[in-house]
């Protein structure tokens, strides 16, 4: 692989994006970036302290406007689309889960899928062959629960989803279905990575408004954990440094394309907080879980394991995390 080729991401100051970026930018590539305001100063800055920023370009674009694209496309060798994070609300601030299923495509589901589309069409415009989708576990629970689940067999029902409200979780299974029909009927290899709890230091500061770096810092200083109570369920989790990761290996082998778990394992809360307890003896604990645990969700990682990329255990990710967020990196 040619570490100098051009690459595009999308959605280049979010949580995962910003992450792809400073891998691509150490590996040597050089990366067209995309984000809604590039003369936001706060987030420009942190991009442009990574290591070879010089080959960083970043560019103004908004997924409702194809032409916005463009530019940022044009002559690079992979399309990352990593800009679409989940809608909670409507415009007026409505809930998702109070939304009929009328309100629920037309404010939640469509304006992310036809975002989605949006910039497919114009790497189809580029003659783009490359391109990979940042998605979710959420679109990978069947309606009969499995005891391991993996990406090909296992799939939500979207209108069960939305049966249940669940319109933000719909959105990702409708869109991925969208994006392999468009890519199988444009020729484009196509790879869609499913991620989940996202540890490890993350490139910006508004990152940091995001769980687990919330509770994790205000444990850190003495404060309550997530929970009041363990609750009797379990978490997935990977270090974005590892999701990275495989963002690029499944762009550079060229026999990868389809579905891939981005997530190290699942934990029972029970065991994330005891890890967490080791790491910081003082720590004030939830209280203790009363029934049997139940299972954690399991994953068949063998599609995974084919890209061999080396993952942290959740000790190490953890202690990296907490080590990480006491150094206060961005005061």
């Amino acid at each position: 692989m040619a570490y100098n080729k051009k690459i595009c991401v999308v959605g280049a100051s979010g949580l995962v994006g910003s992450s792809i970026v400073r891998l691509a930018l150490e590996k040597g590539y050089f990366v067209n970036g995309t984000l809604r305001d590039k003369s936001d100063t706060n987030k420009i800055k942190y991009l442009n302290k990574l290591k070879n920023s010089k080959n960083l370009n970043l560019f103004n674009a908004d997924m409702d406007n194809e032409k916005d694209f463009l530019n940022p496309i044009q002559n690079t060798d992979v399309v990352f689309i990593t800009c679409l994070i989940p809608t909670y609300k409507g415009k007026d601030g409505t809930p998702a889960k109070e939304m009929d299923d009328k309100r629920g495509y037309k404010e939640i589901i469509n304006p992310t899928v036809d975002g989605c589309l949006n910039i497919m069409k114009v790497a189809k415009y580029h003659g783009i062959k490359n391109i990979v989708i940042c998605s979710s576990t959420s679109s990978t629970n069947p309606l009969s629960p499995v005891k391991f689940k993996n990406e090909i067999d296992h799939w939500s029902d979207e209108k069960e989803q939305c049966k249940a409200k669940k319109y933000t979780s719909a959105t990702k299974t409708v869109m991925e279905k969208a994006a392999i029909k468009f890519c199988e009927e444009n020729n484009i290899r196509l790879s869609i990575i499913l991620p989940t709890g996202l540890y490890g230091d993350p490139v910006l500061p508004n990152h940091l408004n995001h769980n687990p770096f919330i509770w994790l810092k205000r444990v850190i200083e003495g404060g309550s954990p997530r929970h009041e109570k363990i609750p009797n369920d379990s978490a997935s989790m990977i270090h974005l440094r590892d999701l990275a990761k495989i963002f690029l290996a499944v762009y550079e082998n060229p026999n990868a394309s389809g579905r891939y778990f981005g997530v190290y394992k699942s934990l029972h809360w029970h065991d994330i907080y005891n890890e967490c307890k080791k790491i910081i003896p003082n720590m004030h604990m939830p209280i203790a879980l009363s029934d049997k645990p139940v299972e954690p969700t399991g994953f068949d990682f063998k599609r995974r394991d084919t890209l061999k990329v080396h993952i942290r255990d959740f000790p190490t990710t953890l202690k990296e995390t907490i080590d990480w967020l006491k150094t206060k990196p961005f005061e």
